[in-house]
């Protein structure tokens, strides 16, 4: 990520996200700090309102967790999965359909970085502002786009790479992400439930799109301590399933 943001990291392990600027910056219950300070201290100390803290720099999941949210966000299990299921890599154009929060628009646009395109639709003022705020925290805002318009009325992007789908109704928008697509491209949707799911899968097929998948991630934390190696809480189960495809020019 970016060097623009740090994270301090207390005794306890808790963690503060700190987007430098330049000179002195007032951070809220640790009073100002000085940004070349931090940024010349990386994976070093400080003292910070008489508190020690490593200052580490940030990374995707330390922003990922320090979100501002509206919409509720992708996790990034889900996320991650999400850019190795589409193929998404440096230097690609992405669309998204329904930017909510920018969990996901992070990080597709860290994916196609320094010289690919995320191009992100919503429908709502409110949510493209969230996800445009926290796109700039995260360092990305130069391969970003937010457009507040509808999806599925059209997408005017060519040659994408992937179309990612974050929507109610996904199977809405996906004559029009076929559209936008590059030949052998990736459909990416992502549903809370089975009835989306199976909609979404149903119109897929009377498109030109092949290799269809359905995932559903789940992850369990391990806790490592001297006394022994247990989960340390219970499992992240199911938060989404994953649905992708790839567009074809016929099909057999």
């Amino acid at each position: 990520m970016s060097m623009d943001s740090v994270v301090l990291i207390d005794q306890r392990g808790g963690k503060r996200l700190i987007r430098l600027g330049e000179g002195m910056l007032k951070v809220d219950g640790l009073g100002v700090l000085d940004s070349a300070k931090l940024s010349s201290a990386i994976g070093k100390s400080v003292e910070v309102a008489g508190r020690r803290f490593l200052v580490l720099s940030a990374s995707l999941l330390d922003h990922l967790e320090h979100i501002e949210r509206g919409a509720q966000i992708i996790t990034a299990k889900d996320s991650a999965s999400i850019v190795q299921r589409c193929d998404i890599g440096a230097g690609d154009i992405v669309v998204e359909g329904g930017a909510g929060s920018g969990a996901l628009t992070v990080v597709l646009a860290r994916a196609v970085s320094p010289n690919g395109k995320v191009v992100s639709y919503d429908l709502r003022a409110e949510f493209a502002e969230t996800a445009r705020r926290n796109v700039e925290r995260a360092g990305l805002s130069s391969v970003v786009e937010l457009k507040v318009a509808d999806i599925n009325a059209g997408i005017s992007e060519r040659g994408a790479k992937a179309v990612v789908l974050d929507l109610p109704e996904p199977w809405r928008a996906l004559a029009v992400a076929w559209e936008a697509l590059a030949p052998c491209g990736h459909i990416g949707s992502y549903s809370p439930t089975m009835e989306q799911v199976k909609e979404t899968v149903r119109v897929m097929r009377t498109l030109p799109f092949v290799d269809f998948r359905t995932t559903e991630i789940i992850e369990r934390e391990i806790e490592v301590k001297e006394t022994g190696t247990r989960p340390a809480f219970a499992a992240l189960g199911h938060t989404g399933y994953i649905t992708t495809a790839r567009k074809v020019l016929e099909t057999i």
